[in-house]
């Protein structure tokens, strides 16, 4: 056998040292570059282009299952809400002020998803697999949400907060938008993505240190700007139905101004948040404010509907 020019090589053949596989040779790389080829697979064929804003999605549900979802969760939600006596009657005056702005907004959701559909040269969504629902529930958080396949619930608390009908409009398109973009879907197949990316690093036996350190790099490098994205572009959406429904739009910046300062204004640095800082989320919303301007003339202009400022 022919040894190194330094006695490398006859030095190891005396200690019994092992040879070096490299690469190749090492089961934990095949794992995991068999696991990174799976994962990019189930992404990229995953991958559609979002009609409401023209980027690439990825949804790791169909349609019709996020619908399915959302409507189980949304029965939970209320069940929840009747045992603690606080799911506002359709009834009562709150709930049909509320009711008459969700009517509103989803009556333009075909116009609106047609309208940048074809801004961005894309086919019209497909909207039969929502079902829309509003209630109120009687809660001191402030807050809304609209489930997948449009079940929508507002929280009392978010009154005072919104103060007038159309700043509650701007919070209702947002979280409908959410919706309408099956953010839910894009979620699980980014979930699915990680979980794939755990088990790999599991099955090669990764060491606890660097599985937690690729874990934090996942976090904040891919999952919570995903989130931010994802409410930069509801932001987008939900302004433009808001403005279609004839609200004015304007109000969404004195709403997200009222609504960084909940809490005492204490919040996580952005990149530690699922949701932009307020101070870049209303300068994003001012940036939009001509586009929804002309999406109000083009429905509210000639005997539409006109936006209130009074109580929701």
């Amino acid at each position: 056998m022919r040894n190194d020019p330094f006695g490398q090589g006859r030095y190891e053949q005396q200690q019994g040292a092992p040879r070096r596989r490299g690469l190749f040779g090492n089961v934990r790389w095949w794992i995991l570059i068999a696991f990174a080829g799976y994962a990019a697979f189930s992404w990229f064929s995953s991958k559609e282009i979002d009609p409401y804003t023209g980027e690439d999605a990825h949804y790791g549900a169909t349609p019709q299952e996020e619908s399915q979802l959302g409507a189980q969760a949304y029965q939970q939600v209320l069940g929840e809400a009747q045992a603690q006596r606080a799911l506002l009657p359709a009834d009562n005056q709150t709930s049909q002020r509320i009711r008459q702005i969700a009517q509103r907004l989803v009556a333009r959701v075909p116009q609106v998803a047609a309208d940048l559909a074809a801004l961005h040269q894309q086919p019209t969504p497909d909207l039969s697999s929502y079902q829309w629902d509003v209630n109120v529930i009687q809660s001191d958080e402030a807050n809304a949400f609209c489930l997948p396949g449009g079940k929508i619930a507002v929280y009392t608390g978010l009154i005072p907060v919104a103060k007038n009908a159309d700043a509650m409009a701007v919070v209702m398109g947002h979280e409908i938008a959410h919706a309408l973009q099956r953010h839910g879907a894009q979620r699980m197949a980014q979930q699915k993505l990680v979980q794939m990316g755990q088990v790999a690093a599991g099955v090669s036996g990764m060491d606890q240190s660097m599985m937690s350190a690729i874990g934090a790099a996942t976090q904040y490098g891919v999952v919570l700007p995903y989130g931010r994205r994802h409410e930069s572009q509801a932001d987008e959406v939900g302004l433009m139905l808001a403005a279609a429904a004839c609200f004015n739009p304007e109000e969404a910046v004195p709403l997200w101004e009222r609504m960084s300062e909940l809490g005492g204004g204490q919040r996580p640095p952005e990149f530690a948040s699922t949701h932009p800082d307020p101070a870049n989320r209303i300068q994003h919303l001012q940036s939009l404010m001509p586009q929804a301007k002309q999406f109000y003339q083009k429905y509210c202009s000639q005997g539409g509907a006109s936006g209130t400022t009074g109580a929701p």
